[in-house]
């Protein structure tokens, strides 16, 4: 469980970095990231950032594109944010749409009455 500092650090994280990518990165690759999420170690040694593309299609080029310039972006947010250490940072795809979609999609497949109900347990009986 994260304290309330890593859980602000988190939210600031996001919120830097999207804004480097939009304003100081010059990689058009780059300007189709969707940050959704950062979650920091206790010791502030790693971050996961997830993020999600305009177009699934281009996944890798932007993965590939953020790693390469993670280092920048650190070496930006030690300019900006006021820690005594910037987190190492990994860049993850997110899947959560995904998974939801694979989910509803399995949901949308059950056979079940239109009102959700099933039937009283003296039809289940007889």
């Amino acid at each position: 469980m994260p304290t309330f500092r890593i859980e602000r650090i988190n939210r600031e994280l996001v919120r830097e970095i999207s804004e480097l990518i939009r304003v100081r990165l010059k990689d058009e690759t780059l300007k189709e990231t969707v940050l959704s999420e950062a979650v920091c170690s206790r010791d502030l040694s790693h971050a996961k950032v997830y993020f999600r593309t305009l177009t699934p299609e281009n996944r890798e080029k932007v993965q590939m594109a953020l790693d390469r310039s993670s280092g920048l972006l650190r070496s930006l947010l030690g300019k900006r944010m006021h820690l005594r250490q910037i987190p190492q940072l990994h860049f993850i795809y997110d899947t959560t749409e995904d998974r939801a979609r694979d989910i509803e999609d399995i949901l949308d497949g059950l056979d079940l009455p239109p009102d959700g109900r099933r039937g009283s347990l003296e039809e289940e009986i007889s």
